[in-house]
């Protein structure tokens, strides 16, 4: 809470501290919404920048300050997925980092399987159920934080996130489960 008090007054280090501190869970968010890494290294970056804009209309509503910048994150990627532009891109393969590491191809085939029967059955859940799902365990937000940024209470994001992992279950093929 001080931090962002700091930020509000221009306390440029106060907002670096911040970004330093939530910049891993909005990119993560990002990340699972759009799938690339480049878009969502970009999405993130409008995201504090649109976030630093603002700093100054950021009330304390009993909500953590992540809260909020995942709610500009979510408005980012919904307007980029509604926008003409996004429906012209061709989407390329993405370059490895040098730093990353190489897995033998057994392990990246095995792992590409997983992740993609995975995805599968996350697809085939209602979008209320898959961002549920995001903010619960991708972004490991807690039930009252995944409640406000929803719009919901606590009550029906708990049922929301026991269905969805229900339903899931079902989807699986057999030997996932």
């Amino acid at each position: 809470m001080a931090l962002v008090e700091l930020a509000q007054r221009g306390d440029g280090e106060a907002f670096a501290q911040l970004y330093d501190r939530y910049v891993d869970t909005v990119y993560r968010y990002v990340y699972y919404r759009v799938g690339a890494r480049a878009l969502a290294e970009d999405l993130t970056s409008e995201t504090f920048l649109r976030a630093l804009r603002r700093i100054g209309t950021f009330a304390w509503q009993g909500r953590d300050f992540g809260a909020w910048l995942v709610t500009i994150a979510r408005n980012l990627v919904a307007d980029h997925f509604k926008s003409s532009r996004f429906r012209l891109e061709v989407t390329t393969g993405e370059m490895l980092d040098a730093d990353e590491v190489e897995t033998s191809p057994e392990e990246s085939v095995l792992e590409s399987i997983s992740n993609a029967a995975l995805l599968d059955a996350i697809k085939k859940l209602n979008p209320q159920q898959q961002e549920c799902l995001t903010l619960r365990f991708l972004q490991g937000l807690s039930v009252a934080e995944t409640a406000r940024i929803m719009g919901k209470n606590e009550g029906a994001v708990k049922t929301l996130q026991y269905r969805a992992v229900r339903t899931l279950a079902r989807l699986l093929p057999e030997d996932f489960r």
